[in-house]
């Protein structure tokens, strides 16, 4: 018997797989297409750019798709997750929370790894090919934590060997060092 829970579940994977989905084939033919998305990407330092963007607007495409499908749910919250986080840290968590702000803030990037990280909880409901299979029907402690740490792991892996930004982490440890300083002197007259 399908219940409210599944609906509500049902209902909030296929907007999240929409948003994914969207985003993903925006990437790839919208705007500048793939090319385009590429260059955005090497100026963000991921590089090689058109590397990561191929692999970022897929991943996105192919979560959207397993998260929509509820078919193996626990792989496509990890891939939402993984290409939120190193969008978070790449490009939206220097320009605050409000998505409007120029640069972008972080709001969205969190509400889509909340989802996965939630999506990867929960389950995919009754109302999806994952139950009919009888996978991750419920997710287990094991599997949950498995979705999370791949989803976070490749991030933090993917961020480790190709990140390379021109200069933000320079500008913040200079911003962090001159807050510290003044913290620690209480005469000091800096605004």
């Amino acid at each position: 018997m399908t219940s409210a829970v599944d609906i509500g579940l049902l209902i909030l994977r296929c907007a999240v797989a929409a948003v994914c989905l969207a985003h993903g084939v925006n990437h790839i033919f919208g705007g500048g297409k793939i090319a385009g998305t590429g260059r955005w990407f090497d100026s963000l330092g991921m590089k090689p750019g058109i590397v990561h963007a191929w692999v970022a607007s897929l991943t996105e495409i192919g979560s959207g798709l397993l998260l929509g499908l509820g078919f193996l749910t626990e792989l496509g919250a990890a891939g939402l997750l993984g290409t939120m986080v190193v969008a978070w840290v790449t490009n939206h968590a220097r320009n605050g929370f409000f998505i409007f702000r120029p640069g972008e803030g972080y709001e969205y990037v969190m509400i889509l790894s909340a989802c996965a990280v939630g999506l990867a909880g929960t389950g995919a409901g009754r109302l999806s090919v994952d139950h009919v299979l009888g996978l991750f029907d419920p997710p287990t402690w094991g599997w949950f934590a498995a979705a999370c740490g791949v989803g976070i792991g490749g991030a933090a892996a993917l961020l480790a060997l190709c990140w390379r930004p021109a200069s933000f982490p320079v500008r913040w440890l200079e911003r962090r060092n001159v807050k510290d300083a003044v913290a620690s002197n209480a005469d000091s007259v800096l605004p």
